[in-house]
């Protein structure tokens, strides 16, 4: 009973002959691997699948799970409106699992259903396993824009459920690869695409689903991928047990990759509990890196880890105190007696979790602005819910003190690497930081500047100011 195994697949739709018309007859291989796939998961036997797709709901801060009885859809976007799939969901394993993430505050549920069609990448890999099981229930989970380790952790929490419900359950990984394997291709060539394809087609192949934690958010994003975290939330489903891993095939004759795997699971493998091993690994290199933080960041730490531990800011004198003991003459004298704006960002397993600061001195001192400004990027930062203690051992952090600005009166005068930028119109202000990873060019730097203020660079009248920054972190 439990996890049985699982397969990833991608979900091009002309893979469906009623769309491709023929074009399909150009991936041959994956037409054939998928029909492959979809015999294996059915002789593995499962009452109910689990699709793990990029195409349904979608949330930054939220998994969610398909609520109700049944959904159907068609691939009228795709002009075959008459090819339809229509499912059953398991309703009684789906509020397993809700109950399990409730249980652990983890973010995930039925919330948030805005449109109960069936996307795509859900219908796909089901229109070919129906020919073979068209009777089995179906749980269909979206994914989220929080790091991949929760994308693991929720494949873990719906093992518990398989296990706690005693359910037979196979997955569906569904998932394209690399969008930009081709400079002719419709997403064009990046060089970041071909390594992609090789990197998971290697990890996948092998089933070295450890490999999955390890890939930067900025180059999942360069290479356009699509099923990484689909990838990754079946691999959690798979924690602890041994499988057989098979590769079946790989293509990316249209400049999309798309491969296609299977897993059988043979038993339980203590050695293969790949989240922890990676947490205690992480665990361990940001304490080392802890250890080369300097007085800046750690009144920003020790600040916010007050604040979400205990709900009440660090008094002051404990800031004073800190400095006094462990300041140099030099950071002294900046933190008590020099006066400006100051940012703190906060990161978490490469991705930002919190970003607050302010342009101008608002406070008596540097260290008062990073004192309140670690608290405000920690819980106060709407674009992110506030941060819980247990995420304390695996956070980032960062501080920028802000020099004196400048107006310039053209964007020439500016270097996303050396200078951050203001963009102000009237009451209106928008403020980017410096030589951050993603921002390559003036005119992104100029546009992410104005959008912050509520701007749009069309319009005219707008001014320019240049800064430049210390920043403060780990071994820098």
């Amino acid at each position: 009973m439990g996890i049985l195994g699982g397969v990833m697949v991608p979900h091009p739709p002309l893979i469906i002959p009623e769309i491709g018309k023929g074009e399909e007859k150009e991936i041959a291989s994956t037409v054939e691997a998928y029909e492959e796939a979809m015999r294996f998961v059915a002789s593995l036997q499962p009452e109910t699948v689990i699709v793990s797709s990029p195409h349904t709901i979608m949330y930054r801060d939220f998994f969610h799970i398909s609520p109700g009885r049944t959904a159907s859809g068609d691939f009228r976007r795709f002009r075959a409106p008459a090819v339809r799939v229509k499912v059953t969901y398991d309703e009684e394993l789906a509020e397993g699992i809700c109950a399990l993430c409730d249980r652990e505050s983890f973010p995930a549920g039925f919330e948030g259903e805005r449109d109960a069609a069936l996307d795509h990448g859900t219908m796909i890999p089901l229109w070919f396993l129906k020919k073979y099981m068209p009777d089995v229930k179906v749980i269909r989970i979206g994914l989220s824009g929080y790091p991949l380790s929760m994308h693991y952790h929720l494949g873990e929490i719906v093992q518990k459920a398989a296990d706690e419900t005693g359910r037979r359950v196979a997955w569906i990984a569904s998932g394209d690869l690399s969008h930009k394997l081709k400079e002719d291709g419709p997403y064009g060539l990046a060089p970041e695409g071909p390594r992609y394809d090789e990197r998971i087609m290697d990890v996948m192949g092998e089933g070295n689903f450890e490999e999955l934690l390890n890939f930067s958010d900025s180059f999942l994003e360069a290479a356009a991928e699509c099923g990484h975290r689909s990838f990754t939330m079946m691999a959690g489903a798979f924690d602890g047990l041994a499988v057989e891993p098979r590769q079946l095939s790989h293509e990316g004759t249209f400049g999309v990759g798309y491969g296609v795997c299977t897993y059988q699971v043979t038993g339980e493998d203590p050695t293969r509990h790949f989240l922890k091993a990676w947490q205690d690994e992480r665990k361990k290199a940001l304490l080392e890196k802890r250890a080369r933080e300097d007085i800046f960041i750690r009144i920003a730490r020790k600040s916010l880890e007050t604040y979400v531990e205990n709900g009440r800011y660090l008094p002051f004198s404990k800031v004073r105190a800190m400095i006094e003991e462990e300041a140099n003459d030099v950071e002294r004298e900046e933190l008590l007696t020099r006066r400006t704006g100051c940012f703190v960002s906060i990161h978490k397993e490469g991705s930002l979790r919190g970003c607050i600061g302010t342009i101008a001195p608002v406070r008596s001192c540097v260290a008062e602005e990073i004192l309140r400004n670690a608290v405000s990027a920690a819980v106060r930062d709407p674009r992110f819910p506030e941060i819980t203690s247990d995420e304390l051992p695996y956070l980032e952090i960062s501080v920028d003190v802000l020099g004196p600005t400048e107006k310039i009166d053209s964007p020439d005068w500016l270097d996303v690497k050396r200078y951050g930028v203001v963009v102000t119109k009237g009451q209106r202000r928008g403020l980017l930081l410096p030589n951050l990873e993603g921002v390559d060019t003036v005119e992104q730097q100029i546009a992410i500047a104005a959008q912050k203020a509520g701007l749009d660079t069309d319009e005219e009248d707008y001014s320019l100011e240049r800064f430049e920054v210390v920043r403060h972190e780990a071994g820098k």
